[in-house]
This record gives C-alpha cells, sequence and structure tokens, in this order.
C-alpha cells in the first residue's frame, strides 16, 4: 500500500476515500485496566502549574463548546463555529460542498436546519452556513491577524468520527506557513473535526481545522494537524457579510466570486448575457454564469455554448466542485460543445464562459440529454513511454494548452496501466509518470480518471518530495482529485498509479 496519505479531517466525506470506522466498545475492551493497587499509595502532588493548566483549560472549553456545532450534510459530518448571534457560522468548504442545506446540532443538543450561503474563493477550504430563525445563539470571538505564534496553547473542539460531539484536545501551535496560511498544531484533530476551531487561551478562533497527516492507511491523529489560519479567515467573512463571497464550491481554485447559480433542466435552453455583473474566474478574469441541474450517474448529456459577441467556452463542474469537463471550440468556428456521461447521481454546474478575459455579449446554452453520445470513458488507447516527460500538447477537441491564464490546462494527457508498465516496489501497481511546469504560489488541481480501475495519484516535487496523494474522489467514485499549492518554479512529477496491484487499463490525467 502507499506510504502516506493526506486526509480531509471530515467523518465519511467523499474526499477521504475510505470510510473511517470506529468500534468504541472493542477498543474500550482492548485497554489494559489498571487497579487501584497497582498505583498503591502513591498519589500524584498537582503542582501550582498544573492546577493553573486545568483551570484554562475548563475556562476555555466552558466559554467556548457552547457555539460550536455539528453539522450533518448528509454525505458526510464535519463541525462549525457560530460567529454571530443570528447563526453564521463558519465552517470547511469540503464539509458542506454539493448540500444546499445541512442539518446543524449545538452542545445542549438542539437541532436546527442550515442553509450553505458562501464559500471561500481560489481553493480557500471555508464556508459559512446560516442557521433559519435564530437571534440568541452562543457566538466564538475571532483572534486578531497574526495572533498565533508557534509555542503558544492551542485547544480544539469538534466532532471526532462523527460520534463524539464536543470532544475538547489540548496542544500547542506546532508551526506556521504564513505563505499557505496554514497553522500546524499538535492538538489531536481526527476525521469529523473538519470546520471546527482552533482556539487560543482567551478562547478565541485562530483557525479552522481542516486537515490531518496520517502515514500509511491510518485515518486518526498523530500529532501533525492543519488549520487555516485566522489570517484568512477574516477576509473571508467580510466577503460574507458585504454579499462578495462566491456562492459555487470550488474544489479547484478556479471560481471568483459573487455569482448565485440558476438552476435549469435537462433539454432546455437558456440566453445570457456575459458582463461585469457575471462572476469572474480567478485564473483569468474572465466572466462566467452558473447554471445547475440534476443528473444521474451513467446518463450521457450534450452541453452547447454558441455566440457572435464572444468566443464561448464552456466548463462542467461535479456536486463537489470537481472540473469534470471543459471545452472551447468543438461546436464549431468559437462556439462550444461537451458530451459528458455523468459519474453519480447529484447537482451538476456548469459555467457559461469566455475563452479571453473581460470578454462580453450575448450567448444561447442548450443542455440535453443524449442516450446516442459516446462516454468519454471510451479512450483511445495511447500509451505514453515509461518514465519520460509528457509534451503538453493539444488532445483533440480539448481546450487550447499553455498556462493557466491561457488555455487553463497545464497539461491532458491519456495513457494505459499494464504490462510493460513501470510498478511500484512498494505494492507491484503500475504506474506512469507525466510532468509539467509550475510557478510558485500558484495554484493547481490534478485529476486521474479511469473507468477500468482503481486510480490512485500523487504529485512531487523537482526534489522528489511529496505534495500530495489521493485515492477517491467520493465513496462512490474511484476517480482521484488533488488542489495544492505549489511551493516553487520549476517541473513537477505527477504519478498515474492503481490502487493495487489487480488494477489496469485505460486512464485521463489533466493538471488545471
Amino acid at each position: 500500500m502507499k506510504s502516506k496519505f493526506f486526509r480531509l479531517a471530515t467523518s465519511g466525506f467523499a474526499v477521504v476515500g475510505t470510510a473511517v470506522g470506529l468500534n468504541f466498545l472493542n477498543a474500550v475492551s482492548s485497554v489494559e485496566l489498571l487497579s487501584l493497587n497497582q498505583f498503591g499509595q502513591n498519589t500524584h502532588r498537582v503542582s501550582a502549574q498544573e492546577e493553573a493548566e486545568d483551570d484554562v483549560n475548563v475556562r476555555v472549553y466552558k466559554a467556548a463548546s457552547p457555539a460550536v456545532v455539528s453539522i450533518d450534510a448528509g454525505k458526510g459530518t464535519g463541525s462549525g463555529s457560530i460567529i454571530s448571534p443570528d447563526g453564521l457560522v463558519l465552517t470547511n468548504a469540503h464539509v458542506v460542498a454539493g448540500s444546499e442545506t445541512v442539518k446543524v446540532t449545538l452542545a445542549d443538543g438542539r437541532s436546527f436546519d442550515a442553509d450553505v450561503v458562501a464559500f471561500g474563493d481560489a481553493g480557500l477550504d471555508l464556508a459559512a452556513i446560516k442557521i433559519r430563525g435564530q437571534n440568541n445563539l452562543p457566538t466564538l470571538r475571532l483572534a486578531s491577524p497574526n495572533a498565533a505564534q508557534v509555542g503558544q496553547r492551542a485547544f480544539a473542539i469538534g466532532n471526532p468520527f462523527g460520534q463524539f460531539q464536543g470532544t475538547f484536545t489540548t496542544g500547542i501551535v506546532s508551526r506556521i506557513d504564513r505563505d499557505r496560511g496554514l497553522l500546524q498544531t499538535d492538538a489531536a484533530i481526527n476525521p469529523g473535526n473538519s470546520g471546527g476551531p482552533l482556539l487560543n487561551s482567551q478562547g478565541d478562533i485562530v483557525g479552522v481545522n481542516s486537515a490531518i497527516f496520517s502515514p500509511g492507511e491510518r485515518s486518526g491523529n498523530i500529532g501533525i494537524g492543519f488549520a487555516i489560519s485566522i489570517d484568512r479567515v477574516q477576509p473571508f467573512l467580510v466577503a460574507v457579510r458585504e454579499g462578495r463571497a462566491s456562492r459555487v464550491a470550488q474544489q479547484s481554485p478556479m471560481l471568483g466570486g459573487g455569482q448565485r447559480a440558476e438552476k435549469i433542466t435537462l433539454n432546455s435552453s437558456i440566453q445570457g448575457k456575459l458582463d461585469r455583473a457575471s462572476g469572474t474566474l480567478s485564473s483569468d478574469n474572465s466572466y462566467y454564469n452558473a447554471y445547475t441541474f440534476e443528473g444521474r450517474a451513467g446518463q450521457s448529456i450534450v452541453v452547447e455554448m454558441s455566440s457572435s459577441d464572444l468566443d464561448s467556452y464552456l466548463i462542467l463542474l461535479s456536486s463537489d466542485g470537481t472540473d469534470i469537463a471543459q471545452d472551447d471550440d468543438s461546436g464549431g468556428g468559437s462556439n462550444s460543445k461537451l458530451e459528458v456521461a455523468l459519474p453519480a447521481d447529484g447537482t451538476y454546474t456548469i459555467l457559461a464562459n469566455s475563452y479571453g478575459s473581460g470578454q462580453t455579449g450575448s450567448y444561447s446554452l442548450r443542455i440535453a440529454a443524449n442516450s446516442g453520445s459516446q462516454s468519454p470513458s471510451t479512450r483511445p488507447n495511447t500509451q505514453p513511454q515509461p518514465n519520460s516527460p509528457q509534451p503538453n500538447s493539444p488532445q483533440p477537441n480539448s481546450p487550447r494548452q499553455g498556462s493557466a491564464q491561457e488555455g487553463r490546462a497545464l497539461l491532458q494527457q491519456q495513457g494505459n496501466l499494464g504490462p510493460g508498465a513501470p510498478v511500484l516496489e512498494s505494492d507491484g501497481s503500475f504506474y506512469r509518470e507525466h510532468t509539467f511546469q509550475g510557478n510558485a504560489g500558484q495554484t493547481i488541481t490534478v485529476s486521474l480518471e479511469s473507468s477500468d480501475f482503481d486510480t490512485y495519484l500523487m504529485v512531487l516535487d523537482s526534489n522528489e518530495q511529496l505534495l500530495g496523494q489521493n485515492d477517491d474522489v467520493s465513496t462512490s467514485n474511484t476517480n482521484s482529485s488533488l488542489t495544492l499549492t505549489l511551493p516553487a518554479t520549476g517541473t513537477y512529477r505527477v504519478i498515474a498509479n492503481t490502487f493495487d496491484n489487480t488494477g489496469n487499463g485505460q486512464y485521463t490525467l489533466v493538471v488545471r
């Protein structure tokens, strides 16, 4: 099996890839209990320092825990912090992505329906939800910018594994990554803690717990957890309160803010206009309008966008924000067209977009079910040579390649894993290597898709350091996806891999 995992700290959520289970009774029965006689009469004398630490722990928990909530989004659970008396709740985007409403449970046992109202831009894993019909809820304060310091005490409250609401853990701030806006902590954070607060000794929020680092197949905490720093949280909340925050979930950093999606149905046509009232893609400052529709697994659809005013561009996103398909000119001339077999039941988003920055004008958009079209999972049998760099050459009917500013796709490659491909020594699984050029601070999304095998995806930098890896996009989807911020300008390696030594077949790899 693979050596390491980065796992989002959310219980049962799709991106974790493997369901997290906990047999509490078995865990308790495996603990060797110590009898009172084993301790004898050597009672421990509590020092003044320990008493003071206990007092701080109790004080922080009593003050903060009433405002920490459990969030049930249907596909998984997470945590959140109430930050206004009328029920504005701060959490992670990956907790609530794909949901319009969620169930929120307070520490006192009360449950409320809440609406998902905003998401972070440029891949920022933050979201805001609004509890309905409340005006006197307990709240948490936000710490001032740059309040966190390495070595200071840190406290986490959340709902680990979706079963233990109100769990309180303590530690310190172990490291601060100011470039990425992350706090590292050794306070125990487990699946289900996503979206919960990381607090200081005053009970103020210094970060939003987001991810954990686990080696091997373990899903629990080993003392390395990550929280989004308050420095990134506060601008997001300002955008929420001013109505500028995105309404669309973004697994990738592609979407800019401020544009609510319009619900449409299959077999319909829409007349639209791109202008300054539209949303803006942060990757190239082009305008877009968003439309959502309900689709079924395996359903084949055709989306067409035509315009005499602008060079049309189409983007299709899944319910969790994963980029499924893009097209520039397949509709003839400067018109665009997508033919896609939907991978799962759920809500899909179409972005009616322009190829160039700032292009405005009217367009027609048509979406229809197409039972006769070919599934995109039927791929040509191209096989890249092992261990050789793959050029960024365009594939037929794919978006124009180049920089993210120009064509959005840094790499688009189809290949085959099987006899003749390199083999990982650790588990005997087939793999291929691909490379792309990236810039420091650039945020990318890498996706690996196959209908033939369970995919596994790894990204390494030029120093052979593992930047990230992923197994399953969701519990029902064995494709893989990673969103990363590149640490330096240079060449990066992508490993297209099978999850185990039984996997083989064709795949598509895209870096955007």
